[in-house]
């Protein structure tokens, strides 16, 4: 596929972008706040309490098990949110309440759609391997689509169609960071292209969890995050997904222990809700 460039979105640069260090604020499930080069993100936003249920369609509900690590009102100013999916445990009804209606949200057609119809007009649909750059003052950022598959074929009709995101920093010309988030994909033929396409990531947020619906699993086990890490081979790993609501069933541990016997040349880092990891560019 070829691929397609967006407008770039512009945002007022209210001091000098920070090169130097970043981090990546872990809420709960698949939300986190990511801060590098003056950029503020949200991910896959899920604010619901434990003991509240999210509907995933086809009469099918999750509830939420672990309590968010903070709320909408806790948040900081935020740029834009990059959305892997519209679901309900992805982006919830606190969620659709509260945000921001202005907010730019990055994300599939299917999830843009959805959410013009709940209000929010700032939508930029990508395709596999598009992109979206934004300019803050000295920094620009590079959002693209990568690739994800949330269910194998026979089933795959029935759930939302999910990406996986690529974040590219850059200072002038010069690339400085390389951040993906798997999204809620499983093991698939495409994910080889994407180190092929996007080598030298510094850092892969991977959605695990062993998503169960019913009888079938629609994301990825731990040790089959510790596989796409493999295959990705980034510079650092952190599994995120992976214990907030009750559908999830393959848990840290299984992750842990795969990693623990995994060649990969790949240092894991393990975030726990209201944890934050601060990284630094490579050199």
């Amino acid at each position: 596929m070829t691929t397609a460039m967006k407008a770039p979105l512009e945002f007022p640069a209210r001091e000098a972008p920070d090169f130097s260090q970043g981090e990546v604020y872990f809420i709960g499930n698949a939300t986190t706040v990511i801060r590098y080069a003056g950029f503020i993100l949200l991910t896959d936003p899920a604010f619901m309490h434990r003991g509240d249920y999210a509907s995933l369609g086809h009469g099918i509900y999750t509830q939420r098990v672990v309590e968010p690590a903070c709320q909408i009102s806790d948040l900081p100013w935020l740029d834009m949110i990059v959305l892997s999916h519209f679901h309900g445990d992805h982006f919830d009804y606190v969620a659709l309440r509260e945000l921001n209606k202005e907010l730019p949200i990055v994300s599939t057609h299917h999830a843009v759609q959805e959410l013009r119809a709940n209000g929010f007009a700032r939508g930029y649909a990508l395709d596999t391997w598009d992109y979206l750059p934004a300019v803050k003052g000295d920094a620009q950022l590079r959002v693209t689509s990568m690739p994800g598959k949330h269910a194998p074929d026979p089933i795959a009709a029935l759930l939302p169609p999910v990406m996986g995101s690529m974040l590219d920093f850059h200072r002038g010309d010069e690339r400085v960071f390389r951040l993906y988030i798997s999204g809620d994909t499983l093991l698939h033929d495409r994910l080889y292209d994407i180190p092929t396409r996007f080598p030298d990531i510094d850092l892969a947020l991977i959605h695990i969890g062993g998503t169960a619906l019913l009888t079938t699993v629609v994301t990825m086990t731990g040790a089959q995050g510790v596989r796409a890490v493999e295959i990705l081979r980034p510079r650092t790993a952190t599994p995120i997904h992976y214990n907030d609501f009750s559908v999830l069933v393959s848990g840290i541990e299984d992750f842990k222990n795969a990693a623990a016997v995994s060649r990969v040349p790949t240092e894991f880092h393990y975030l726990a809700q209201g944890e934050t990891f601060r990284f630094r560019p490579r050199g």
